[in-house]
Parts: C-alpha cells; sequence; structure tokens
C-alpha cells in the first residue's frame, strides 16, 4: 500500500519518517516548496497541491498533517477520488463542519480515522484492561487533572479543548465505556497566561455519562509548578475499588490492598497508523473513526456551550447517518 502524506511541517514530518521506515509512503504534498530540503533527497515525488498528486500518482490512502483550517479541502478532496484518509485531529475546529465531512465519508462508505493516540498508550490499555476485567467493579466517576505550561507557536489559536483537552474527553469515554449525556464547564485563562485573543488556556468541566457515571476535569495549558504528563492523573472510582493513574504508573486499590503497575509488557498496543491499515484489511471501521472522534469532539462542543450560556449543556451525539 502507498500513501500521499499532505503536509510536511512538524508533525507531517514525524509522519514523513513513520511512512518512509515502514516503505508506505509514495508522495508528497506541500504548499510550502522550501519545506522540500527536509526530503533530504529522498526520491519521493513532491507536490505543493494534493489535486495534482491525486491525478498523477496510484496512491492506496491519503494522510492529512496539514493545519486544521486546510483539513476539510484536503479531507474532500481525498474523498472525491474515493481514497480513505487517516487525519490529525480536529476533522475541523468548527463542529457543524465536522459533522458534515463525517457525513460525506459514512454516505460514501469511504474509511476515515482520526490519529486519536492517547488511547493507544500501554498504560491506558492497561487501564482499560483491568476495567473490562472488572478488577474494581462497575465504574462510578473519573477525575482528571491535567496541568502543563504549554506555549507554542502556531499559525493559530491554540486552546486547551480543541487541542489537548480533546484527548483527555476521548479517554473519558473510552475508559469509562459510556457516552456524555450533559456537560457543565467554565473556561478560563488563568492570571499569568499569555495574551491572546480567543486562546482558552484552563478548564473546569463536569460530564454526565451513562449508567450514572460523573466525570470531572480540571486542566490548564498555562499551569506554573509541576507538570503532569500528556495523558494527565487520573482516579477512576468503581464499585468495589479504585485505579489511579499518576505520572504514567497505575495503582490498583482493591480488597484494601494497593498494587504498582509499572509493567506493561504484556499489552499490545498499536499505535494509530496500525490501528488504520488493520482497520482497511479487515474491512471495517477504525477504532478511531470519524463517526467515533465525533461523539468526543461533541462533548468539547457542549462544553464550550456550557460556558457561554453558564448552564449545563445537553451532550447530544451527532446524526451522521440520517438524511
Amino acid at each position: 500500500m502507498k500513501a500521499i502524506l499532505v503536509g510536511l511541517g512538524s508533525a507531517g514530518f514525524h509522519w514523513y519518517k513513520r511512512l518512509k521506515e515502514r516503505g508506505l509512503l509514495g508522495a508528497v504534498v506541500e504548499r510550502d516548496p522550501a519545506m522540500k530540503s527536509k526530503m533530504e533527497g529522498d526520491p519521493y515525488p513532491f507536490y505543493l497541491t494534493l489535486q495534482e498528486a491525486l491525478k498523477r500518482e496510484q496512491a492506496d490512502f491519503v494522510v492529512n498533517v496539514t493545519s486544521p483550517f486546510a483539513h476539510t479541502s484536503i479531507n474532500h478532496a481525498a474523498f472525491d477520488y474515493k481514497l480513505p484518509v487517516l487525519s490529525e485531529k480536529p476533522i475541523s475546529f468548527d463542529y457543524l463542519e465536522s459533522v458534515e465531512v463525517v457525513r460525506r465519508a459514512v454516505r460514501e462508505n469511504i474509511p476515515f480515522m482520526i490519529a486519536e493516540n492517547y488511547r493507544t498508550w500501554p498504560y491506558i490499555r492497561k487501564i482499560k484492561r483491568l476495567l473490562d476485567a472488572g478488577a474494581i467493579g462497575g465504574v462510578s466517576s473519573l477525575d482528571v487533572r491535567f496541568f502543563r505550561y504549554h506555549h507554542v507557536a502556531r499559525h493559530y489559536t491554540v486552546s486547551l479543548l480543541d487541542d489537548i483537552g480533546v484527548h483527555h474527553f476521548d479517554l473519558i469515554r473510552y475508559l469509562s465505556g459510556a457516552e456524555g449525556r450533559a456537560v457543565f464547564a467554565s473556561l478560563y485563562r488563568p492570571v499569568g497566561g499569555w495574551e491572546e485573543a480567543g486562546a482558552v488556556l484552563g478548564a473546569h468541566a463536569f460530564i454526565e455519562l451513562n449508567h450514572g457515571i460523573k466525570a470531572s476535569y480540571s486542566a490548564s495549558i498555562a499551569a506554573k509548578g509541576s507538570q503532569t504528563p500528556w495523558s494527565g492523573n487520573w482516579r477512576i472510582q468503581g464499585t468495589e475499588g479504585a485505579i489511579e493513574l499518576t505520572d504514567q504508573i497505575v495503582y490498583l486499590t482493591c480488597g484494601g490492598e494497593r498494587t504498582r503497575i509499572d509493567d506493561f509488557s504484556d499489552v499490545n498496543a498499536c499505535d494509530c497508523l496500525d490501528e488504520f491499515l488493520q482497520s482497511l484489511r479487515e474491512g471495517r471501521p477504525a477504532e478511531t473513526s470519524g463517526e467515533e472522534y465525533l461523539k468526543t469532539q461533541a462533548l468539547v462542543h457542549s462544553a464550550r456551550q456550557s460556558h457561554l450560556s453558564r448552564r449545563t449543556v445537553p451532550a447530544e451525539l451527532p446524526d451522521v447517518r440520517g438524511s
């Protein structure tokens, strides 16, 4: 199989090396011709537009690593050729636009996956395995704390929920096995945070999920002091015990005993690319398909609406299979 990689920025170059190492790279698209120097003379065809590459290359799928504001046009261009797409998040910062992109992929039966990588980490997979095995009984609540100083240069405004919190909301769904029903959120810019129009640097959110499960989320990307891992630190309460994730170490408390788990060698955690390729071979939706990702983006959208209205907002799941 051969891929057309679209985007050769910092994240794109990471994908470039992965696809090259796997023998999957067929061509590269990058609108900035100066970026071609990153290829160091590699003989892959280089194009300034995806449309030109699609006309000239015989590709099996597209990897979309462009700026978020270009995602939609790139996805639609690939869909025009019925090519499967593996895209970096977000589908779009505009929730309704994301719904329309996924609706088209579903309607035309085009495989479409978002690279939602946090759930692929071994310690996250280990926690999921413990929960599915009933190690702490039924899940009753999840508490997530995420604090980092993350001020980076982008061609767009970096905001906590859209850029990072969406990963944590995805993990809340993934680990609980439940969908969100309602969200109450307060978004803010902490004192001492950087001044950037529209930037949301901190959040407190409370999520009601199916089966009476509650989740709380406290986060900042302008945090001073000690920093959490990107996954955050977690406490998951169950009917018969608890699981804590602290600095990428798992602690299981059950029956009065607390066990430290820091060996994840028994976990088979494939990465996003492996999952995408496997889903294509098996003719099934990918684990983090566009349709699946929308359920998480709906929570982010509801959190934003809650903040604006200062009330609890229902988290309605998007309908992408209707007319």
